[in-house]
């Protein structure tokens, strides 16, 4: 071989100056471009979860990119990308979270394979920077609270007739202690991605509720829609994390409103007994409390409402109101007046139904603190449980079997107590009173002794015992098995609308 002739380098002239011809504006980075991506891209996005304002209102207002720099991409879009790829299982649309988009979009990025206009480097940073903001927010917040705020659900449903003419007034229909995301827990959400903490967050805000894992099993490929929507909705439901939960407790008492079932619950004792509940325009409420006292032949304060729908139009019918035992009592003075149409239309009176047979609250009331005046209590037409359709009181729960329940309630070594509570549910003043004519007096004597030791008007439940009024569809009674029941207030519905957002149908 020669080496006389060598061989000519093709770049010994090229200066720095040259590298600038190989700029392409595709691959250069703009702040204010991606921002302006973002605004097209806020624009178009019409979802209206709460995170979905959460995330367009943080990029409004100029929040600071997330995902993005001036080096790329973070890794740590790939820790949430890997939560979203799992998000199928639990019934969820990969598209409306955005997931392929998101996956997509970073391998171009990382691959550099930007190559057409519309996948400008700077459209492709935006869309990461949105889309991974508000499919994190929408999957953290909706894992942690639901992805429905029963509160708002609920209670902005009914409309109430109302004297009052600014706004409209709902009836609260929820009041079930339950978790709300707040602006602290928004604020930890952004900490989280700072602080590289994002595994260990999604982690954290998952569901921790055995009975959700147990109907997400239930789903399966191709299953009937039907049945899917039916486990998608209660799924839902235990995705809301309330205080106070019957879980907590070995002894408690549950109130169904769709089956129309109780269950008072001692460890792996249940009595169940059948209800009658609110009605459409009166309905139930869910909420919990502790029943605390119970009171035999209790009066019947009548309802405003009910008093000018239903009563005021037997306006001086002495007749009739003797033969309801109503009677019309005057706030200021405490005493009885003449059932007068003023009377029943004057705010300053009210109106009472002796307690006794007859009364609508029966024989028995089980009273508890809540803010609607509703109980659980007897009823004195019991041919109520025999119906299919037990939607039919003012919102209070009416249970078939009042004495087995107080014995529930109060438990054992409480034997008085219960045989004074039966013989008080079975006894009537008025036909006591008869007998009594026929007696001398001594013998009187030792029937009102009798009586007064026997008489009880209220039993004090102590310790108090925790009462759940639910809404569920799909009710767990034994492992693997459910009671399904039809969905009586249309709840369900409400419900799957808005899960339609992000439910796979």
């Amino acid at each position: 071989m020669s080496c006389r002739k060598s061989a000519v380098n093709p770049n010994k002239d090229i200066a720095l100056e040259d590298f600038t011809q190989l700029r392409d504006s595709r691959f250069s980075v703009n702040s204010q471009i991606i921002r302006s991506g973002i605004d097209s891209l806020i624009k178009r996005d019409h979802d209206s979860l709460s995170t979905d304002y959460k995330t367009r209102s943080y990029y409004l207002n100029r929040g600071d990119f997330l995902w993005i720099d001036r080096h790329g991409v973070d890794a740590k879009a790939d820790s949430v990308l890997k939560w979203l790829e799992t998000i199928d299982r639990d019934g969820f649309d990969k598209k409306k979270f955005r997931v392929d988009a998101i996956r997509r979009d970073l391998e171009f990025i990382r691959n550099i394979q930007v190559g057409s206009n519309s996948n400008n480097i700077n459209a492709v940073m935006a869309r990461i920077e949105y889309n991974l903001t508000k499919a994190y927010l929408k999957y953290a917040t909706g894992q942690r609270f639901g992805y429905v705020n029963p509160y708002r659900l609920f209670n902005y449903k009914d409309l109430i007739d109302t004297k009052k003419k600014e706004g409209n007034h709902y009836r609260t229909l929820y009041d079930m202690k339950t978790d709300v995301p707040s602006k602290l827990f928004y604020s930890i959400a952004f900490r989280m991605i700072h602080n590289d903490s994002i595994g260990l967050f999604l982690r954290e805000v998952q569901p921790h509720n055995p009975r959700y894992f147990a109907l997400r099993d239930l789903l399966k490929p191709h299953m009937p829609a039907r049945e899917r929507k039916l486990i998608l909705i209660n799924m839902e439901q235990e995705r809301w994390r309330t205080v106070e939960d019957p879980s907590m407790y070995k002894k408690f008492v549950l109130v169904n409103i769709p089956s129309y079932s109780l269950y008072a619950i001692n460890g792996n004792d249940t009595l169940t007994m059948r209800i009658g509940c609110g009605s459409l325009k009166t309905k139930t409420p869910i909420l919990s409390s502790r029943l605390k006292r119970m009171d035999i032949n209790p009066k019947w304060y009548i309802p405003r409402s009910i008093i000018d729908k239903s009563i005021s139009r037997h306006a001086g019918n002495v007749a009739y109101f003797r033969s309801h035992r109503f009677e019309v009592y005057s706030k200021t003075t405490g005493l009885p007046t003449p059932p007068s149409w003023e009377a029943l239309h004057d705010e300053n009176n009210y109106v009472v139904q002796l307690g006794g047979e007859g009364n609508a609250l029966g024989r028995i009331i089980f009273r508890f603190n809540n803010k609607f005046a509703v109980y659980l209590h007897h009823t004195s037409t019991t041919e109520v449980f025999e119906q299919s359709d037990r939607s039919v009181s003012h919102g209070c729960v009416r249970v078939e079997k009042p004495f087995k329940l107080a014995a529930f309630l109060l438990g054992e070594g409480h034997e008085k107590d219960l045989h004074r509570i039966g013989y008080s549910m079975s006894a009537d003043i008025s036909p006591l009173e008869k007998d009594k004519s026929e007696l001398n007096g001594k013998e009187k004597s030792i029937l009102d002794t009798l009586q007064m030791k026997l008489i009880v008007n209220s039993v004090i439940i102590e310790p108090q015992i925790p009462l759940f009024i639910t809404y569920r569809t799909m009710l767990p009674l034994t492992k693997g098995c459910y009671l399904i029941s039809e969905d009586v207030y249309g709840y369900n519905e409400l419900i799957w609308n808005k899960l339609l957002q992000i439910i796979q149908v």
